[in-house]
């Protein structure tokens, strides 16, 4: 590719605390250089899952105006990342496929106060003590679920959808489907309940019965707020994303590939 053609020359590179990521991070420094965040043509970060929420978080403003995040997997799983190769690396990124990442909005009302935060995969609430979850859910504006007793309830993003909705048995979601996954966290009623699909425009609004003796928190990803009493979440559509992934093992692909795997 001539040079005129290439997109991708100066990097900022960012790592996790472990110490392999941080290793990875000197060696790809020594080879490609680093450039601050303001100035590169994108972001390379060495970690997991974890790190990659993290880094969007960090440089969300940055994010915001286009800046595109291209991951290299030193974590466990590393679902939202790339393998690790330090070799030929500006041409997997002026290869690489554009997977757009549109967050959650959480509006947390606590006992504290009001907070806001976005969430890249999902939404939860959690019940806080051994007393079951009672939760009323509305969906733009309607109730349809008065009472769910429960451990909790979440909302996955299609990008979440292959992380803890999964593992609390809801649906795997194509990236570009235009909805979310509504699922309960160990329901016992109404105990033939499994969750919904939702237009990915809805607006979702938790409300918990009986906060003082049955105490929630809500999460969005890492970021949580304990003894919530009302909870709304709604499609960010101020924030798009560009996270960036090796052809063939696009974002899309890897989650197609869950939907079938054992």
């Amino acid at each position: 590719m001539p040079h005129s053609q290439k997109k991708f020359v100066k990097l900022a590179f960012t790592s996790s605390q472990k110490p392999e990521a941080k290793a990875a991070r000197r060696t790809l420094i020594a080879r490609y250089g680093d450039h601050d965040a303001t100035e590169a043509d994108a972001i390379i970060a060495l970690g997991g899952d974890g790190f990659m929420l993290e880094t969007l978080r960090r440089y969300m403003t940055l994010i915001r105006r286009g800046l595109p995040v291209y991951g290299m997997n030193q974590g466990t799983i590393g679902f939202l990342m790339n393998d690790y190769n330090e070799d030929g690396l500006l041409e997997r990124l002026n290869d690489a496929k554009v997977a757009t990442i549109r967050p959650l909005k959480m509006t947390a009302h606590a006992h504290g106060g009001v907070y806001e935060e976005l969430a890249f995969n999902e939404v939860a609430l959690f019940r806080q003590t051994r007393q079951a979850a009672h939760i009323r859910i509305s969906v733009d504006g309607k109730t349809r679920l008065e009472r769910l007793i429960s451990d909790g309830v979440l909302l996955a993003t299609p990008a979440g959808s292959t992380a803890y909705n999964l593992s609390a048995h809801g649906p795997v979601l194509p990236l570009g489907a235009g909805i979310l996954a509504l699922t309960p966290i160990s329901a016992f009623r109404p105990r033939r309940w499994r969750g919904a699909l939702l237009k990915a425009r809805a607006k979702v609004v938790f409300e918990v019965i009986d906060s003082e003796k049955r105490p929630l928190s809500a999460t969005a990803d890492s970021q949580e707020i304990r003894n919530v009493t009302k909870v709304e979440v709604s499609l960010d559509r101020q924030t798009k994303l560009k996270m960036l992934f090796d052809a063939g093992h696009a974002l899309d692909e890897k989650i197609l590939r869950e939907q079938f795997s054992s």
